[in-house]
């Protein structure tokens, strides 16, 4: 039982459509970081990928945005504060909550989308990347086309991965809105 406690974790995925740590890295400063993230992520994404049975085509690179990484670094802070491990964070607020409370929301555009991969004691970017990779949900969220930002953050060996996808409307979309020839519904949904 002790062995498979000290394996790392990692869990469940969540798509909702509509302080980084140095101590495990302390060699590596946050553009480090963040680059390090990106080739690597950004290098597969541009090959497509198995995920599990799944084929993902190639998908357009990944930016990232600090908004995510600030919801990251608060739930990977709070699991780590208060030992769990799990998307909805011990005060019962979900990737949601965090990331709109972190700035991030649809507010003026027409596609919004967010997702979450966790994992726990991986001691490197290369671990945890390679483990996300393997599972083929968290797979899935790092191929998404539909997702075009991530911020990740890690605090002793909890890592949060958060994406986000937002699509602008046009000038000529907003016209219509504007005008009252297009109305717009919001939905939400859980995939």
């Amino acid at each position: 039982m002790l062995k498979l406690l000290k394996k790392p974790l990692i869990a469940g995925l969540m798509i909702l459509a509509g302080a980084i740590t140095a101590a495990k890295l302390p060699d590596m400063d946050n553009s480090s970081f963040k680059n390090e993230f990106l080739e690597r992520i950004n290098k597969t994404r541009a090959q497509g990928c198995r995920c599990g049975t799944t084929y993902m085509p190639p998908a357009p690179p990944l930016v990232w945005n600090d908004q995510l990484e600030d919801a990251a670094k608060g739930h990977a802070k709070d699991m780590d504060k208060r030992d769990y491990f799990d998307h909805t964070s011990k005060d019962g607020r979900t990737i949601q909550d965090r990331i709109f409370d972190a700035g991030y929301n649809y507010n003026g555009y027409k596609s919004f989308a967010i997702g979450e991969n966790i994992a726990k004691g991986q001691e490197s970017i290369a671990e945890v990347n390679a483990g996300w990779f393997k599972s083929p949900g968290h797979c899935k969220n790092l191929m998404n086309p539909a997702f075009k930002e991530v911020g990740i953050a890690e605090r002793n060996s909890y890592w949060v991965q958060d994406f986000g996808g937002r699509e602008a409307f046009t000038d000529q979309e907003k016209k219509l809105i504007k005008s009252g020839k297009l109305i717009i519904r919001r939905r939400k949904s859980v995939d």
